[in-house]
């Protein structure tokens, strides 16, 4: 029996590796990887002297910036790239507006 169990095991468990859906990449992450890494790496984000200080800031710059580049985003794009962003560097309370635009 011990055989048997060890054998199911054996081969569900690679299909079940398999058939488990990849996360979603983001809106927001595309935007930045797209248009915003080839001027600058994440490591602008953790300098000393930098503008993004809190959610507000931290979606003023991206509004800032989107602009500057003529990029034309959406208010739900900004939105999304300032989520981004806030998720994976700056982690601003998550009391923070969720709207930006």
């Amino acid at each position: 029996m011990t055989a048997l169990v060890s054998a199911c095991l054996a081969f569900a468990t690679p299909g079940f590796a398999q058939s488990r859906p990849e996360p979603a990449v983001s809106g927001g992450a595309l935007l930045y990887e797209t248009h915003c890494i080839g001027c600058h790496s994440k490591q602008i984000h953790w300098r000393e002297r930098k503008l993004a200080t809190d959610w507000a800031s931290l979606a003023a710059q991206v509004r800032r910036w989107q602009a500057n580049t003529g990029l034309q985003w959406t208010n739900e794009e900004i939105d999304e790239v300032t989520r981004y962003l806030n998720r994976t560097i700056y982690m601003f309370p998550e009391d923070s507006p969720k709207r930006v635009g």
